[in-house]
């Protein structure tokens, strides 16, 4: 088992407790979780990515309970092991496309993609060399997804990655994702309110916040 969580629970201030089903998922598996506004889900998220600390509970990552982690390690293992697509791209805006791929690896001992060739999956070979300012918002989407693929991730955690596309557009970017990660052998954990996923996938839970 690649993945797996255990009666997580966590608090923000002044907000209820959060409650979260527990997952199983393992490589080569797709999950779906759904959820409206305020449900948890990218708390959920943040917490399968080591980026918060359940109050209690675990999350299990081949075995091991990130939270017994340093800090240190776990920024390695994060960089090692999961690939994050945020809703919003966060790139480097003073620097290339390519080179914004190149600085992800950078940090890491690990054996990458090669980056033109996962550029040209993705279907923007084209801007390799491009400012990221010059990148329409699908463009700026897929190099995200090409950051968050270029170690060869075990687990890819996107978060909210259709939620401005229209029916066709966002079809697509799904199939983008489980195809990148089938070709990898990665899980892939999707956290969105999109209604229109379910269809793409045959795991899914719904979280509501309580």
């Amino acid at each position: 088992m690649l993945l797996h969580t255990s009666k997580l629970k966590f608090t923000h201030p002044d907000q209820p407790t959060l409650s979260f089903p527990d997952i199983k998922l393992d490589s080569k598996e797709a999950i779906v979780i759904l959820g409206q506004s305020g449900s948890g889900k990218t708390t959920l998220l943040n917490l399968l990515a080591g980026l918060m600390t359940p109050q209690s509970g675990e999350v299990l990552f081949d075995g091991i309970d990130l939270a017994t982690r340093s800090p240190q390690r776990l920024d390695q293992f994060r960089g090692s092991e999961i690939g994050i697509v945020f809703q919003k791209p966060h790139l480097i805006s003073a620097i290339s496309v390519i080179e914004n791929l190149e600085l992800a690896n950078y940090f890491t001992k690990k054996q990458g993609q090669n980056l033109m060739v996962l550029l040209t999956e993705l279907g923007i070979a084209h801007k390799a060399n491009a400012s990221v300012l010059t990148l329409s918002e699908g463009e700026a989407q897929r190099v995200s997804i090409a950051r968050s693929l270029v170690n060869n991730p075990k687990l890819i955690l996107a978060d909210e990655p259709t939620s401005s596309l229209d029916d066709e557009h966002a079809s697509a970017v799904v199939e983008l994702l489980k195809s990148q990660a089938e070709k990898i052998g990665a899980a892939l954990v999707i956290v969105t309110h999109d209604q229109r996923l379910k269809v793409h996938f045959s795991k899914f839970i719904e979280v509501s916040g309580t």
